[in-house]
């Protein structure tokens, strides 16, 4: 189910996004974070180059020094920069791939004949046939299948563009999408009905080398506290729900800063529809952290009577003060095994694709800044956009309407 109304500060990032991401239009933010485009001109008009986030509160004399026109002017420069390098890089890439037009491929029998076909005018087909040992009726063969290969390669070029498009996050797509994601959002949108195989799909993106990105390190976040209280494992590695709002789990994860530091994020996700309702970010790991982030998951949800919360036994959610705040929510907590993050696995997992999509093999964020804005983006864009392969290949929000309007029909 869609957001239905957003607090002050979704709109101060919200508009602080917009102005801060270099091309961005207000169509394309604003279908990232699944609101409407008229919402977000609103409250561009209203907050614009007044806005203070988290983390970014370094950015504001810069931007009051800068006038609208003037800011207008620098983002199209940018673009335009931007826009040459691809056309530089994209000219490279071709001359490369050129080099590397014989004998570069992995199909040698198809290099020699492309090898003959190429030359055959400066020393003739049987010279050149004896020269790299093929037959000249098996040259004469591929020739004649030569419009058919044509077309199979002008039609695998095509879906190429499209899967760069499914992936290009200027043009509103996902640059973590795997070969299931692509295939699924393709056929979402074939037009006429035409679709398209997964096993072409990958095959497609290999040659291309159009894979997802993948995971590089982690870092241990969980300090356990012998101390402090234990709950029941009340989940029991079952990470499934007949409904939203029922059961939840949730950890902290590290998100590195080039100056050396980190910021933490606590995260709140439901385990029916994969929404993560829930979230807060910090330059610590203590319990207010957990607090924040469970106290989004209350104010985006209406409220968490009766459903569980699930974690590891770090020391924030072992802690008094959580467990007082779960108890004043109606919030039943759950502990997996002290060691074992397959107890908790969902909420690693989702770690794990927020910092390899974020960072996209780099080591750090440049500041706190962007790290702050890469989250919100992304989070929003997981709920709203975001497709998902355990709830069929779409997004939280789709998959909690459909649960929504299937239980309201079974009533």
């Amino acid at each position: 189910m869609a957001r239905k109304s957003y607090t002050d500060e979704f709109r101060r990032r919200a508009v602080d996004l917009y102005e801060s991401t270099p091309g961005a239009t207000v169509k394309g933010i604003a279908a990232d974070l699944g609101i409407s485009r008229g919402a977000l001109k609103e409250w561009v008009g209203r907050l614009g180059s007044e806005v203070t986030v988290p983390g970014t509160a370094f950015l504001g004399s810069a931007r009051r020094s800068e006038s609208h026109a003037g800011r207008v002017v620098r983002l199209e420069a940018e673009l335009a920069a931007s826009r040459a390098e691809a056309r530089k890089l994209e000219t490279e890439r071709d001359i490369l791939r050129q080099a590397a037009k014989y004998f570069g491929r992995g199909d040698e029998l198809v290099t020699r004949f492309q090898f003959v076909e190429d030359h055959k005018g400066a020393y003739g087909v049987k010279r050149l046939c004896e020269g790299v040992e093929v037959s000249r009726s098996s040259f004469y063969a591929w020739l004649v299948a030569a419009p058919a290969r044509a077309g199979r390669a002008a039609a695998d070029a095509a879906l190429a563009a499209k899967i760069r498009q499914v992936q290009d996050p200027v043009q509103g797509g996902d640059r973590a999408y795997g070969v299931p994601r692509v295939t699924a959002d393709l056929n979402e949108n074939a037009a006429g009905g035409q679709r398209v195989n997964h096993k072409r799909v990958a095959r497609v993106m290999r040659q291309e080398g159009l894979a997802g990105i993948r995971l590089r390190r982690r870092v241990k976040t969980t300090i356990p506290d012998q101390s402090g209280r234990k709950f029941p494992d009340l989940v029991g590695r079952d990470f499934t729900a007949e409904s939203p709002n029922l059961r939840y789990v949730g950890d902290i994860t590290y998100l590195p800063i080039a100056d050396g530091t980190n910021l933490y994020l606590a995260t709140v996700i439901d385990l029916c529809s994969r929404k993560l309702p829930g979230w807060a970010m910090a330059d610590h790991m203590r319990t207010e952290l957990v607090e924040d982030a469970l106290r989004a998951a209350w104010h985006q949800r209406g409220s968490l009577r009766g459903a569980v919360f699930h974690s590891d036994h770090g020391s924030v959610y072992t802690s008094k003060d959580y467990a007082r705040l779960c108890t004043g929510m109606g919030v039943t907590q759950s502990m997996g095994a002290v060691g074992s993050s397959a107890d908790n696995a969902l909420a690693e997992s989702f770690n794990a694709s927020l910092k390899r999509e974020l960072l996209d093999g780099v080591p750090t964020f440049p500041d706190q800044a962007t790290a702050y804005r890469a989250v919100f983006r992304w989070a929003t864009r997981y709920n709203t956009r975001r497709r998902h392969s355990a709830i069929g290949n779409i997004s939280p929000d789709a998959y909690e309407t459909i649960v929504s309007a299937t239980l309201t029909k079974a009533a």
